[in-house]
């Protein structure tokens, strides 16, 4: 039977404490969402000042790079591109850049979702957070 990594609720407090303390650093108001790799959430910060529609993009940002298994940038790109009928696939509605998937061992065990500042920036701060655990 095979067998994989996952997210511990340990990792995940990590990866807030992580990306959090970067979004701190350079004074920026985000939400900051954690999700396994089906796309269900296992923490959320939303920080001081941070729009509340931000809580629910951060989450759907880390959803599809969760579900995905790659950077939800690269569904913006995509549709950027000139394919918009993209825009129907089903259960995506982060195709923003900020979602950041984690991989470890070749697994994708979850992801990060980050909204508040520039996409460039979310994306950073998840990566941010991602970092302390791998």
């Amino acid at each position: 039977m095979a067998s994989k990594p996952y997210l511990t609720q340990a990792n995940v407090q990590a990866i807030l404490d992580a990306a959090n303390a970067h979004a701190a650093e350079n004074n920026w108001a985000v939400t900051i969402a954690v999700c396994d790799d089906g796309g269900h959430m296992l923490g959320m910060i939303r920080r001081d000042g941070c729009a509340p529609v931000s809580a629910y993009i951060a989450q759907e940002k880390a959803r599809t790079a969760a579900m995905g298994k790659r950077e939800s940038r690269v569904y913006e790109e995509i549709i950027n591109n000139g394919r918009t009928s993209f825009l129907s696939a089903p259960h995506i509605q982060g195709m923003l850049e900020g979602g950041v998937n984690i991989d470890v061992n070749g697994f994708t065990i979850g992801a990060v979702g980050v909204s508040g500042v520039k996409s460039s920036e979310d994306a950073s701060t998840a990566k941010a957070g991602i970092a302390a655990i791998i």
